[in-house]
């Protein structure tokens, strides 16, 4: 009953509900119906994850708990959000994932989301963000030649086996995040730890292999010669690093 009163709190415009709260080792997706979410505590045990989708823009939390290796992970949007927590506890090993999403060959790698975190209170052994660009998808393989004929004892020759086909070029990575942060004065700089890297540019394609010659054949009055094998073609290009974001840091 408590899980159903929550889900029908967080599916008006501007939601509100008491408490949310991922179990260890497990993971929660927020419904994606409201675009502000208004929570008096969020904690996601050890090794838990919760899931904001695209849709959500802003968060505000009263009290937000992280255990160990807990995540929050931000679903890749055109549109940033706004994180504001007025006092945080992260566990060891917690972190807020906003990484872009790795292209595939029907879509291109995304960038990370970008991000505005506001934390008045913070205790926690280290602050990690993981805003980096998704990784670009890996270019085509080329394509196998083919196999030459074989010859006759009575007419023509064997055939030559055709090229390889070149392998394509990986796809570009995508960019890091813009990640602006708003901390408590006296946290520790070194304890803050953000990655905006743009993504890997994707692998480059496999070469196409060679097509075989077509075999010598022995006749009857004499012996046909084989046919040259093919070359292999050239394996692709990796493509290009994505754009590294930027990381702004002011103190309350």
């Amino acid at each position: 009953m408590r899980k159903l009163c929550l889900l029908a709190a967080l599916c008006s415009p501007f939601a509100h509900a008491e408490v949310v709260k991922v179990e260890a080792n497990s993971m929660m997706r927020l419904p994606a119906s409201a675009s502000v979410l208004r929570l008096e505590k969020l904690d996601v045990a050890d090794y838990g994850t919760l899931l904001i989708p695209a849709g959500i823009t802003q968060v505000d939390i009263d009290q937000l708990h992280l255990g160990r290796e807990a995540r929050i992970t931000l679903v890749p949007a055109e549109r940033g959000i706004e994180l504001r927590v007025a006092r945080a506890d992260l566990g060891e090993g917690s972190q807020i994932n906003a990484r872009g999403a790795t292209g595939t060959f029907e879509k291109p790698a995304r960038p990370a989301r970008d991000l505005s975190l506001r934390i008045e209170s913070l205790q926690a052994p280290q602050l990690s963000i993981d805003a980096r660009g998704g990784t670009g998808a890996p270019g085509f393989a080329g394509l196998d030649g083919g196999n030459g004929e074989e010859p006759g004892c009575t007419w023509g020759a064997a055939g030559s086996g055709a090229n390889g086909d070149n392998g394509g070029n990986g796809q570009p990575g995508a960019a890091g995040g813009q990640v602006r942060i708003e901390l408590p004065r006296d946290y520790p700089a070194e304890q803050i730890i953000v990655r905006v890297d743009g993504g890997a540019g994707g692998k480059p394609g496999e070469a196409g292999r060679p097509g075989a010659g077509g075999k010598s054949k022995g006749c009857f009055v004499y012996r046909t010669d084989g046919g040259k094998s093919g070359r292999a073609g050239l394996e692709g290009q990796p493509g290009d690093v994505g754009t590294a974001g930027a990381v702004t840091i002011q103190r309350l």
